[in-house]
């Protein structure tokens, strides 16, 4: 367990990417780090199996000590969010949790889900050509990968989940569908088996297409898919990283991803989960950390796009006072 502060200092916060008009998380281009490393990763071509944790199945009580909830954080700018306990279920805080909205790139949560319930994660890839003009058609965020280079099914999803690369996502979804619109339909058909029954996706990186309102969902279906990914340590393994270094390969160049994550390396005992933004939905961030034996797992829609931490800030001010919380039994 982490022993952690109770407090994040946003100021001085050292933001290694920008924001586009389209792009989900980022400024396009590579973001180089420093000093990172590769965590192991499982490299089975059979489908992954995850743990359901406990605030992603139903309850009628919350299990275990419930948490006495005074007030509510101060200063949150989002338009929707949500704060669960992650152990019992018990909702801590939340504004409009059943609110429709656009999600932008914590779309790619589902998208790693698919891909880490089908398996294969050493199978290789090769970028096809059109995702060029794909990235180019909305300006989206990207690692640079070039048509021709190939990559596993895991050197994929590093760029994707941390820093919310569109072409490594475009690549996993259209090598998975096959093509994208059999891969969007099996995106569909596991939010219906989850019980997700107000979100829907129209792409596997939460671009606005063919609208900015297209791909959407709740504050709590949010929560629910953040908590079924979380189960799969693959996933855990990569979303808690702040640098990635991929060393080159057999067809592919060297590669560095910083996280579009403002709270991993800043906020202390962050684990995930995955940040978004368009200029409709605003900045989106799906957040989980834990203090002593507490797991929060929460999510902020609609932050306003004053800068790229503003998701951060708000998850961070739901976060602090949510661990202030005392047990009431």
């Amino acid at each position: 367990m982490y022993r952690l502060a109770a407090r994040l200092v946003i100021a001085g916060m050292a933001v290694a990417v920008g924001v586009t008009a389209a792009g989900c998380s980022a400024a396009p281009g590579l973001a180089y780090a420093q000093g990172a490393t590769r965590p192991a990763s499982s490299s089975s071509s059979k489908p992954v199996t995850a743990m359901v944790p406990a605030a992603a199945r139903a309850k009628i009580v919350p299990a275990g000590p419930v948490l006495a909830v005074a007030g509510a954080p101060k200063g949150v700018k989002a338009k929707a969010g949500i704060l669960v306990d992650a152990t019992t279920g018990q909702v801590l805080w939340s504004a409009g949790e059943n609110t429709v909205r656009p999600i932008a790139s914590i779309t790619k949560v589902m998208t790693a889900l698919v891909i880490l319930q089908a398996g294969g994660l050493d199978r290789k890839i090769a970028v096809p050509k059109a995702v060029t003009a794909y990235v180019a058609k909305y300006d989206a965020n990207a690692a640079g990968l070039i048509p021709g280079q190939v990559f596993t099914v895991d050197e994929l999803l590093h760029p994707m989940l941390i820093m919310s690369a569109a072409d490594a996502a475009y690549t996993l979804a259209n090598a998975y569908g096959p093509g994208l619109p059999a891969f969007i339909a099996k995106m569909n058909a596991e939010a219906a088996k989850l019980g997700l029954a107000h979100t829907h996706f129209t792409s596997p990186d939460g671009l606005p297409y063919p609208t900015e309102t297209s791909t959407f969902s709740t504050p709590a279906e949010l929560v629910k898919l953040g908590e079924i990914a979380m189960g799969y340590q693959e996933f855990r393994s990569i979303v808690a990283l702040r640098y990635y270094n991929l060393p080159k390969g057999n067809g592919h160049s060297a590669y560095s991803f910083t996280s579009s994550n403002e709270l991993i390396g800043h906020y202390p005992g962050v684990v995930g989960i995955k940040t978004g933004f368009t200029n409709q939905a605003g900045h989106t961030l799906l957040f989980e950390a834990v203090r002593g034996n507490r797991t929060l797992i929460g999510d902020v829609l609609g932050s306003p796009p004053s800068g790229p931490a503003s998701g951060a800030q708000d998850a961070a001010k739901i976060l602090t006072w949510g661990f202030s919380l005392k047990q009431s039994r």
